[in-house]
């Protein structure tokens, strides 16, 4: 995205890049997940056909291996997608490992070893995140996995430990268990599932986890995983009560958040400065050293994908002169994709009463929706918190299905400054899903009508 729009802004622009053009969310990480959830959720449907009048003969089956297939071939297709648009937008790709020297300027050592210097005016570190490695659950990519074996295995496990309840934890909590996986989904927090997005999110996910048939342990620590043995040993502990606990496994996969790449790539050589193993940058990405930038996963804000695309937009077109804004890192949207969905943005209910704010909240519930109960899908419920002096728009959190695709429109209206009161005198279309933020918007100022 940054080379792009630098190359758009009439900058002379070349990318460096080790493995494949489009990085770890097209290629291992937000593109490959969603194919391999949405095989997931076919299979889910055609064993809940029966609910919707259809009728199947015999009995269906998932083929892991065709699954894990399909998934590779939507992120190879993209990816080559990303080599055209390279090509499109006259950006020199250069294949190689680079390191910042000197100058400043860029060391790139190739597949031969071969090493060859560039120099140029603005160079822009953007060298993501990998999985986050915990000191007593050592990744070994056979017993212990990380995300990307989770979306390559070659067989199906019967018993999976999750460890860590975030996004990626509970996206592939759902996959595996959907095809038949035993799943046992192990957090640290005690506010239990997806512990970062909002108290009843959480509340309601765990429970309908719990409801489809996987455990879910909240405020657990693991202690330690003995992988000696045929199986995998799990010890836990309960950070409450110290009750200790062991599940036997075939596989864990660690799903305990991303870590940043700035070893090895000249951050410390160069006198970059990092601040909790972050790369430090003011608002427009700009680093203490003059002509070096850095964006995405290697900086402390929110480590999604937009994210570090409206990141790379910010510093380029502030590197060409235009006026740009920075980002307001609190309207910032989330999604996750397990079943049902999650997305949200600004303030949860407690982070906004913490913050002094007397909320307004109203909720609606998806069993009152008509086009969610048609859908077969009721499961969930749309949160919104206002301002009650101001009716400005603090936060929304939905969960359910296909929330993913409502959130936009929160995130326009506070960008917009819409208060309460315009949300309710906007009419909404019936019967949509996304009517439910009207509702919902209704509960808060009392003025509900369906439910």
């Amino acid at each position: 995205m940054a080379a792009i729009r630098a190359s758009q802004l009439g900058l002379n622009t070349a990318i460096i890049e080790r493995e494949s053009l489009g990085g770890i969310c097209l290629n291992w990480g937000c593109i490959p997940t969603k194919a391999l959830l949405k095989s997931a959720q076919v299979f889910e449907y055609l064993n809940h056909a029966a609910d919707y009048g259809v009728t199947i003969e015999g009995k269906t089956s998932a083929n892991f291996e065709a699954m894990i297939k399909r998934s590779r071939g939507v992120a190879d297709g993209m990816s080559k997608g990303v080599q055209f648009l390279m090509k499109k937008n006259k950006i020199t790709v250069i294949n190689g490992t680079g390191k910042l020297i000197k100058g400043p300027k860029v060391a790139v050592t190739d597949a031969e070893g071969k090493v060859t210097e560039y120099t140029a005016k603005h160079i822009i570190v953007a060298t993501g995140g990998r999985a986050k490695e915990l000191p007593n659950l050592p990744i070994d990519g056979k017993k212990i996995i990380e995300y990307r074996k989770a979306m390559s295995l070659e067989q199906q496990p019967k018993r999976m430990v999750v460890v860590g309840a975030g996004a990626i934890g509970v996206e592939f909590g759902f996959f595996y268990h959907t095809l038949g996986t035993e799943v046992s989904i192990v957090e640290f927090l005690e506010q239990g599932l997806v512990p970062r997005e909002d108290a009843d999110i959480s509340k309601e996910l765990g429970k309908l986890f719990t409801r489809k048939g996987m455990k879910v342990y909240a405020g657990w620590a693991v202690e330690s995983v003995d992988t000696s043995g045929k199986e995998v040993k799990v010890k836990m502990k309960n950070r409450k009560d110290g009750k200790e606990e062991t599940i036997v496994c075939d596989v864990v996969l660690s799903a305990a958040g991303v870590t940043p790449n700035i070893e090895n790539i000249g951050v410390e050589d160069l006198g970059v400065v990092t601040e909790r193993g972050y790369i430090k940058v003011d608002e427009y990405y700009r680093t203490n050293v003059p002509g070096v930038y850095a964006i995405g996963d290697v900086l402390n804000t929110q480590a999604l994908a937009h994210v570090a695309s409206a990141e790379g937009i910010t510093c380029v077109e502030h590197i060409a002169g235009l006026h740009t804004e920075p980002i307001d890192y609190n309207n910032i949207p989330g999604c996750t994709y397990c079943s049902p969905e999650i997305a949200s943005v600004g303030y949860t209910e407690q982070a906004a009463r913490e913050a002094g704010y007397e909320v307004l909240v109203g909720k609606f519930p998806f069993t009152a929706s008509g086009k969610a109960k048609a859908a077969g899908a009721p499961e969930g419920f749309v949160k919104v918190i206002f301002d009650k002096k101001y009716g400005e728009w603090l936060g929304a959190h939905f969960i359910g299905y296909n929330v993913t695709e409502m959130i936009a429109e929160v995130v326009v209206a506070r960008k917009l400054e819409t208060t309460g009161h315009e949300i309710i005198k906007s009419i909404h279309p019936h019967p949509t899903m996304s009517e439910a933020i009207m509702e919902a918007a209704a509960a808060a100022y009392g003025e509900v009508i369906h439910i």
